[in-house]
C-alpha cells in the first residue's frame, strides 16, 4: 500500500490511497439511475417548480465518449434543479474524491451550480456540498446542520463559455462524525478548505453524487454538461 496523508485540526486525512479497499466509479454521466427534482431544491426557490431535464448521450459537447445535459429554465425566479445518482448503499466509506468536467455557453445565466457527494450512515446524512456561486463570485461549501452556505475566499469567477472545466473535490468524513472538506482543484489549480461541520439527521443510507442548477433573477434558460464524472472512495 502506498499512503499519503495530511492533518487538518488534528485529524489524519488520507489521500492518494493505492489499496484493494478502494472503489473507483468511473463515467457516471453514461450511467442509468439518475433521478431529479426541482421543488426540493432549495433555498430562493424552495417549493417553486423550474423547467428541467436531462439527456444522456450527447455527442456534443464533449471529451470523449458521450457527455450528459442538464437543462433549467421556467418562469419561477431563483428556482432550481437538483439531480442524483446512488453508487452504493451501507458503505462505510471515510474519504471520498469526486472528479468532474463541466461545460456551460452562457455563465451569466447561472446564480450558482453545485456538486456535492451525500452519504447516509447511522441516521445521520454527510452532505459534502460545493457551489460555485456565479452571482457571488466565490466557492461556498454546506453548513447542513445549520442549513447555510459558508464563503471560502476561492474565487468562481473565471468559468468561460464554450470550453471544458476541470474540477476536483475532496472530502473525509472525520472519527468524531464530522463532514469534512479537504480540498478543491479547479483547472489544475488545488486550494486547501479546511472546513468540518456536522451532519444533519436523516434516515437515507446510500451514497450519491449529485449537480445542483440554480436559476437567477431573470430564470435565464440555460444547460450545463458534464463529462468524465468519476468518483473514488475509500
Amino acid at each position: 500500500m502506498i499512503r499519503k496523508a495530511i492533518v487538518f485540526f488534528g485529524v489524519l486525512v488520507s489521500l492518494g490511497v493505492v489499496s484493494s479497499g478502494q472503489t473507483v466509479l468511473t463515467n457516471l454521466e453514461s450511467k442509468t439511475g439518475w433521478n431529479s427534482c426541482s421543488e426540493c431544491a432549495g433555498t430562493a426557490g424552495q417549493g417553486t417548480f423550474a423547467n428541467h431535464w436531462f439527456k444522456q448521450n450527447v455527442t456534443s459537447p464533449v471529451l470523449e465518449g458521450v457527455s450528459m445535459q442538464f437543462f433549467l429554465g421556467g418562469t419561477n425566479n431563483y428556482s432550481n434543479a437538483y439531480w442524483w445518482k446512488s453508487v452504493a448503499y451501507n458503505t462505510m466509506a471515510t474519504n471520498f474524491v469526486y472528479d468532474f468536467y463541466y461545460y456551460i455557453k452562457n455563465p451569466a445565466a447561472p446564480q450558482a451550480l453545485e456538486f456535492e457527494v451525500n452519504q447516509g450512515l447511522n441516521a445521520k446524512k454527510y452532505i459534502f456540498g460545493t457551489q460555485c456561486g456565479f452571482a457571488s463570485g466565490v466557492w461556498r461549501v454546506y453548513d447542513a446542520y445549520n442549513h447555510r452556505w459558508i464563503a471560502t475566499s476561492i474565487a468562481c469567477s473565471s468559468t468561460t463559455a464554450y470550453k471544458w472545466h476541470h474540477v476536483v473535490l475532496e472530502f473525509h468524513r472525520t472519527s468524531t462524525g464530522k463532514s469534512q472538506f479537504v480540498t478543491i482543484s479547479i483547472n489544475g489549480h488545488k486550494s486547501y478548505l479546511n472546513r468540518v461541520y456536522s451532519p444533519k439527521a436523516s434516515s437515507i443510507n446510500s451514497l450519491n453524487v449529485a449537480f445542483q442548477m440554480d436559476g437567477n433573477k431573470y430564470q435565464t434558460d440555460y444547460s450545463t454538461w458534464l463529462d468524465k464524472v468519476n468518483l473514488k472512495y475509500w
